[in-house]
């Protein structure tokens, strides 16, 4: 069983994701719900993952004032999740909230610069020039580590840089993980999860090489090979 590969439950209803769940079994171990399927479907949702002995990431970027922001995680802690996005754009107020209210077993994870965004989106957004998307996201990974934060999502390019500034025990968790020659779909900055872990993440998160491949559990099989202790 993997608990370093995360698949991405990218789904409208829970109907399709828990028999995805189902389908890999006990080889995956770790699953993300992202905004689409928990708008959808709910707490129920984690509640059935965690029945079936999954850990969950609740993907839900948060980013409010921090008293809004500490409710919620408290409220994912009692549902057992073990990773819970929030923006680190939020600043170090709500960000230390966050990891106030987390209780034991809840990591809470920084979101720095998003696959989707490269370098000139990126000055699109901030409204002035950005030379290196990743010189942005290591900023924001120092911020979050002064609030305590226990880990971050970033792009897997830029999983070395922010290892160096989150220090040895963070978690480092990556997306935008395709196979070479896959499409990209809406991401910008993709690597292999063999370059991912190389370069220094913890875990990655794999959504539609799994999730549409003709056979899931092939795809996973050979995705989570690449990861470090793997046989």
């Amino acid at each position: 069983m993997s608990d370093r590969v995360i698949v991405a439950l990218d789904f409208p209803r829970a109907q399709p994701a828990l028999a995805l769940a189902d389908r890999l079994g006990p080889a995956c171990a770790f699953y993300k719900v992202g905004l689409e399927l928990y708008t959808a479907e709910g707490a129920a949702v984690v509640r059935e993952l965690r029945r079936r002995g999954k850990h969950v990431f609740l993907d839900l970027k948060l980013h409010d004032i921090p008293n809004t922001v500490a409710g919620a995680t408290a409220r994912a802690g009692e549902l057992g999740v073990r990773f819970l996005t929030v923006h680190a754009a939020g600043g170090t107020a709500m960000l230390e909230a966050a990891v106030a209210a987390a209780p034991g077993g809840l990591t809470v994870l920084a979101v720095t610069v998003l696959t989707s965004l490269d370098a000139s989106g990126l000055g699109v957004v901030f409204g002035r020039s950005v030379e290196d998307a990743g010189v942005e996201a290591g900023r924001l990974a120092r911020l979050a580590r002064g609030a305590g934060v226990g880990g971050v999502v970033c792009a897997a390019s830029e999983a070395g840089r922010l290892r160096a500034a989150m220090g040895p025990g963070a978690a480092i968790v990556t997306p935008g993980i395709r196979a070479p020659g896959e499409p990209r779909h809406d991401q910008r900055r993709v690597r292999t999860a063999a370059e991912a872990f190389r370069a220094g993440a913890t875990h990655i998160v794999v959504g539609r090489p799994v999730t549409a491949a003709p056979d899931p559990a092939l795809a996973f099989a050979r995705i989570a090979a690449a990861a470090p202790g793997t046989t």
